[in-house]
Order: C-alpha cells, then sequence, then structure tokens
C-alpha cells in the first residue's frame, strides 16, 4: 500500500512511525511533513488546507490510503474532498468533525443525550455573555472559544472583571478570529484530567490507552496554555472504577447520540476527562489523535495501526482485538525558550543520532526543518523525547535522561511532567 499522512507535527511523526511498521505499506507520503518524518516518508510541500492540491497527489501517486493528522482539515472538510473522488480517507467527515470544531455544539449534543459534563450556557453575543457572568456566573468560571484556537482557546476567570476581560478577548478583540464568534461559559469543575483516545467506525468504539498532558508552559503547572509540554500513559488516576463508569455513561452514548443526529462518526475520538468528585466528566472532545498524547500511546500498541484504520473505514472495528503493552511510557517536549510567545527558531540541533536504532526510546520531530545536512528548530514545540518503562517512575527517569541527548540553543522543557506520580 501507498499511504499519505497528512500534517507536520509530533503526533503525524508518531503516526507515521507507527505507519512504517505495518507489513502491508510499501511507500508513505506526508504533506507537509518535517525534517524527522523526512526519514521514514517522502515529505510533499503541500499545505494541510490544500484541499485540491492533496487529493490530486493521492489520485497522482495512486495512494491506497490517507490518514489526517491535524484537526483544521478535518473540520474543514478534508475527508468529504477526498471521498468524493472516491478515495479511502481515515477520518471523521466534516459534519461529524463538527464535535472537535464547535464547543457549542457538543455541550449541547450532551446535553440532549445526558452524556455527564459540566453545566453551561453558549452566547453568541458579548453584551449576553456579561449579563449572564454579572447575574449568574459563580467563579471561578471557564469561557471557551467556540471554534479551534489551537487548543489555546479556554479562559479560567476567577474574578467577574477577569470574566468580563476574557469576553472582550474572546469575542471583541477576536485573539482566536472567528473561533470565538460564539463561547461557551461554564462551570469551573476539579479534579484530575486524563486523556482518552478511542477508535471509532460509526457503531463501534475501542478504546487505546489512557494518557495524561501537561498544557501550561512552565513547572507546577504556571504560565500560559501551550498545545502540550509533556504526556504520560497509562494514566493511574485512570482505575477500573472510571473505565466502567465512562463506557457506561460516555464512550458509546458519545458515538450513538452522534450516529442519531445523522453525523455518523469514522475515525479517533479524544475524550479529554475531568474526574471529579462526583465522577467523570466530559471536559471536551477532540475529532483526532491527540499531541502529545499520541506519542506516548503509539509506542505501546500492539497492533498494524493500518489494518485498525481499515476496520474503522470498513465498519468492521468489531473484529480488531486492539491491544497494548503492559508498560508505560513519559514523553518531554523540547520545546524554544519563549513558547508559547516569541521565541527563535533556526537553530542547529545535535544529537539526535543518539535515538538511531532504539526501541525503548524516540525523539518525534514537531518543529524541525532540513538545512542541507543539519536538521534546525522550527517551531514553538520542536522535538518530543519519548521513553517506555516497566513502569511510569522508570519511563519518566528514562525520559528525562533521553532529553540529556540532544541540545540545540534556547532549548527549554519542563521538569516536572508527571510530578503527580510522586504522591501516588
Amino acid at each position: 500500500m501507498k499511504v499519505l499522512i497528512v500534517g507536520g507535527g509530533g503526533r503525524e511523526h508518531a503516526i507515521a512511525w507507527k505507519v512504517a511498521q505495518s507489513k502491508k505499506v510499501s511507500k508513505i507520503y506526508c504533506a507537509p511533513g518535517n525534517a524527522g518524518i523526512s526519514k521514514i516518508a517522502e515529505c510533499v510541500p503541500i499545505g494541510p488546507m490544500e484541499f485540491d492540491k492533496l487529493v490530486a497527489f493521492a489520485k497522482e501517486k495512486e495512494i491506497d490510503l490517507t490518514v489526517i493528522g491535524m484537526d483544521d482539515p478535518l473540520v474543514g472538510g478534508v475527508v468529504d474532498a477526498f471521498e468524493a473522488e472516491g478515495l479511502r480517507v481515515f477520518g471523521p467527515r466534516k459534519n461529524a468533525a463538527i464535535l472537535e470544531g464547535s464547543k457549542a455544539f457538543s455541550k449541547d449534543l450532551m446535553k440532549k443525550y445526558n452524556i455527564p459534563t459540566a453545566t453551561y450556557e453558549n452566547f453568541d453575543s458579548p453584551e449576553a455573555a456579561i449579563a449572564y457572568l454579572e447575574n449568574e456566573g459563580k467563579f471561578p468560571i471557564v469561557l471557551k472559544a467556540d471554534g479551534l484556537a489551537l487548543g489555546k482557546g479556554v479562559l479560567i476567570c476567577n474574578t467577574l472583571e477577569e470574566a468580563k476581560d476574557g469576553v472582550k478577548t474572546l469575542m471583541l478583540d477576536k485573539q482566536f478570529g472567528s473561533a470565538g464568534n460564539t463561547i461557551v461559559i461554564e462551570e469551573f469543575m476539579t479534579g484530575r484530567e486524563v486523556s482518552v483516545l478511542s477508535f471509532v467506525d460509526g457503531n463501534t468504539i475501542k478504546l487505546m490507552t489512557s494518557a495524561q498532558d501537561h498544557k501550561r508552559a512552565k513547572d507546577n503547572d504556571e504560565g500560559l496554555n501551550t498545545g502540550g509540554m509533556g504526556t504520560f500513559s497509562p494514566s493511574p488516576f485512570y482505575t477500573d472504577e472510571v473505565d466502567e463508569f465512562c463506557k457506561k455513561y460516555i464512550y458509546q452514548a458519545t458515538v450513538d447520540a452522534m450516529k442519531a443526529e445523522g453525523r455518523e462518526f469514522k475515525g479517533i475520538i479524544f475524550f479529554g476527562l475531568m474526574l471529579t468528585e462526583n465522577g467523570p466528566r466530559v471536559l471536551e472532545y477532540n475529532a483526532r489523535f491527540g499531541d502529545p498524547e499520541t506519542q506516548v500511546v503509539l509506542p505501546r500498541m500492539k497492533n498494524d495501526i493500518v489494518e485498525v484504520f481499515e476496520a474503522c473505514i470498513d465498519g468492521t472495528l468489531d473484529s480488531i482485538d486492539l491491544q497494548f503493552e503492559d508498560n508505560a511510557a513519559v514523553c518531554v517536549v523540547l520545546a524554544s525558550d519563549g513558547y508559547p510567545e516569541h521565541y527563535e527558531k533556526g537553530f542547529k540541533i545535535s544529537g539526535l543520532e543518539n535515538f538511531e536504532g532504539k526501541d525503548d526510546y524516540f525523539v518525534f520531530h514537531a518543529g524541525t526543518k532540513l538545512d542541507g545536512e543539519d536538521i534546525l528548530t522550527n517551531g514553538g514545540r520542536v522535538l518530543g523525547v519519548v521513553a517506555t518503562g516497566n513502569d511510569l517512575i522508570t519511563a519518566r527517569a528514562n525520559a528525562y535522561e533521553a532529553t540529556k541527548l540532544i541540545d540545540f540553543d534556547n532549548k527549554y522543557m519542563r521538569n516536572d511532567i508527571g510530578k503527580a506520580l510522586d504522591n501516588m
């Protein structure tokens, strides 16, 4: 098979790495890819939102399967564009990707189908939002941009004044563009956050292993929200009791709700959960692999991922026995100092050769580019350093040891990924 992967970050590198292990695959292309992906796939200079070019390329190269890594093209309808030309593609159609593309839609879906989530209201006008905050707001309170905002369109406001400023930021200043045309105001929930990824074929859902992300830029969860500074898998906080509850009230219920709405979902549903004292609640849905969750989940997966992708497309996921190693993985993101605000790019990266031929630690490229023989930094999040181990404590120690093998100017990382494990 010839496979095309759409995207160019750490998640897509992890997907390409896993696809490369499939006995079914003879050639991998990636659009646009990055320096790390170029070691295992042929990178082509087509942007993820250039649907016509992507479709034309897939037809020209007789691509057997296209895998969409990113949220923007999914929400924009790239799957529909491929299917219209009779091409096989993995990911939800536009009318199903709205599960991630509109937080207002997903909240209304959960309310309608009694899927546990935070209480909320949706607002299209800043005046109405502010009136609600003044009359009914309980603080702290959460403001969310309705649309896609690179994982950063969520504001936690401790006071009425902060919340009013938040409405201005999202709806008037348009810090996240049209994503803030509608906002969701919801109750602030406390508890552990856990991510659970799943494969879905429209009817059947098969869960991957759990993971936990660290969104804040700095140690002790300080600093601004980022795309994710590190992850570990599995989450020890995702207990059998939590699993049982979620299987009963959340996972299949979401798949069935989408089908009932005429929005059959095929692809990945990422469940962002909050483990509250009143039980698990859905924080958010994503319609694709998480980043950097993918980097710790796929190295633990035993299956041929291409077989699973095809089962989702064909509606035969019930025949797949999805299996994961009985081990643990930790990812530490090496970022450019100053991320997510202002940072410099173009620094030479050294030490990547230390990861070649290893089967217990990996480096997935997020923001890198080739410059002749050199690999340079080319983004805020540069690399995801991943290590496995028999347990989480060992995997974390291995991951931090592995971060010492790589160097570049302005290298920055959090030093407390998985710190919560110390109190287990």
